[in-house]
């Protein structure tokens, strides 16, 4: 069997340019596999970019967090800049599959995947994370919100790539802690929902808020009632059950093996509650 030569992303994007729409990029592979498994991709070719090593790191850069697309989830989970910046990752993380999948699969195809039942699109969209898109033209920076345009649809086109997922850091004065929650059926599995909760508290009040769902709707459900209403006040067992109550109803739920509609609707109300209070515990700790 012959080895590739490796080769830097910008000859990534000239093969996904040269071989046109029915090429797809693997790296951990999965998430690609499976589905093309499942006949629901069917790529005529495949360009693999694990050598592509500088696509891989966790650091501070300026006002931001930056994560290489090809930073493998064991990276994410024993990262303690990330722990300590962003702690949902590692709440995510710890409850995400098993080490095969950990040791080999990315950030880049988790949120490339862009199945609504995965954990990192939900964590990152609370984060108010955003998605740096290479390709033939350039690079483009795209919100979570626009990032996942449909169920499996990213808003990457023919010729691009997802190279990078940047995080905003706070000024200092902003206390901020973050939480995931997530309920399965075994540990590793894809959830029958989750949450994720951001808080970023200065002098006693909520300055922002980010709330997020996995598995309860077609993509990412980004609640941003539940955010509107944190935005002023002083957190409160009170305020994140509203919060709670506004995830139990925007959120979009479908019937299947792992729960009814009203079991769904209820575990994003408790799971959204959950993630808001150790949020707040964490950024009120970070104070202290």
């Amino acid at each position: 069997m012959q080895t590739p030569a490796s080769f830097e992303y910008e000859g990534a994007i000239e093969a996904l340019q040269r071989l046109g729409s029915e090429a797809r990029i693997i790296a951990g592979g999965h998430s690609l596999l499976p589905m093309m498994k499942l006949r629901l991709a069917n790529p005529e070719h495949l360009i693999d970019i694990n050598d592509l090593h500088e696509l891989s790191y966790i650091r501070e850069e300026g006002d931001e967090l930056r994560i290489g697309a090809l930073t493998r989830h064991v990276e994410l989970l024993k990262s303690d800049l990330l722990a300590e910046r962003f702690p949902a990752f590692r709440d995510a993380e710890q409850v995400i599959a098993d080490p095969v999948v950990r040791n080999r699969g990315t950030i880049g195809g988790s949120l490339c995947q862009a199945d609504a039942a995965e954990d990192l699109s939900a964590v990152c969209s609370a984060l108010k994370g955003s998605a740096v898109i290479r390709g033939p033209e350039g690079e483009r920076v795209v919100g979570l919100d626009e990032f996942h345009i449909g169920p499996y649809m990213t808003a990457v086109g023919d010729g691009e790539m997802l190279t990078e997922v940047r995080l905003p850091l706070r000024a200092g004065g902003v206390q901020s802690g973050s939480a995931h929650e997530k309920v399965e059926r075994r540990a590793g599995d894809w959830a029958v929902a989750a949450a994720s909760a951001a808080l970023w508290i200065e002098n006693g009040t909520i300055a922002d808020a980010g709330v997020a769902l996995s598995a309860v709707g077609p993509t990412t459900v980004h609640v941003s009632r539940a955010e509107e209403l944190l935005r002023g006040k002083a957190p409160s067992e009170e305020l994140f059950e509203q919060a709670g109550e506004i995830s139990s109803e925007d959120c979009a739920p479908l019937p299947d093996g792992r729960g009814p509609v009203d079991y769904k609707r209820h575990l994003a109300g408790v799971l959204t509650k959950r993630a808001l209070r150790r949020a707040a515990a964490r950024a009120q700790h970070q104070e202290a």
